[in-house]
């Protein structure tokens, strides 16, 4: 028989599926479409981002190219594991405001990454990002702010839950994962990560107390 946890989030899932399924996707679909407006209409010329001694511990790693994209689904699992429509909303707004927050400074201060001098046609995975990827939008990492929003609000579900301890530390060792592979694909810098950092862990405090706020947190 299956541990209480895991049938719990198996009830979850299937809660509000179809609108957890639509909600996901328009979602993504209109951030992409604000991140290109963006990115192709800034409000002033980019800023090169400078690199700190951290840049030099962290080396170039095609290998992490999987790890990079493997947030889309990373960010897709709190609203997957959320068990009512409160708490769907609010995590839908509160992550609609983090991304708002981030392309506006992207709109008004545009950054980018150092030229690496390096040939990304040697590397077809990570040629395709850096084609779609122009300059404006490095710091903060909206990479990095996205992935730890989520796993503070996954770690808060799995505690609900009740899951495994372990469980709880493969969410965090995917967040620092990511976070690193910002910086192994060269998409980002120190500071473009930690910047991230920064406005992820605010962004998503800020959410769960906003959530306790308004009554018992069940989510």
């Amino acid at each position: 028989m299956a541990p209480d946890w895991l049938r719990d989030i198996g009830r979850r899932v299937l809660v509000l599926w179809p609108l957890k399924a639509v909600g996901t996707s328009l979602f993504m679909v209109l951030f992409f479409w604000a991140y290109f407006a963006i990115q192709n209409h800034p409000l002033n010329s980019a800023f090169v981002m400078p690199e700190i001694a951290l840049d030099h511990w962290v080396a170039f790693t095609p290998a992490s190219y999987p790890v990079y994209v493997s947030l889309w689904v990373y960010v897709s699992l709190p609203p997957a594991l959320i068990g009512n429509f409160r708490a769907l909303l609010h995590f839908g707004l509160w992550m609609s405001a983090l991304c708002l927050f981030c392309l506006a400074l992207f709109w008004i201060f545009p950054t980018q990454t150092p030229d690496f001098g390096m040939d990304w046609s040697l590397y077809p995975g990570l040629a395709t990002i850096k084609g779609l990827d122009a300059a404006g939008n490095a710091c903060p990492s909206l990479h990095v702010a996205s992935a730890v929003f989520t796993a503070f609000w996954l770690d808060r579900l799995f505690s609900e839950l009740q899951a495994p301890r372990t469980l709880r530390a493969i969410n965090l060792v995917h967040c620092l994962a990511i976070t690193w592979s910002t910086m192994a694909t060269l998409q980002h810098v120190a500071l473009d990560a930690l910047a991230g950092a920064v406005v992820g862990t605010l962004f998503a405090v800020a959410s769960l107390r906003a959530m306790r706020a308004g009554g018992p947190l069940r989510i």
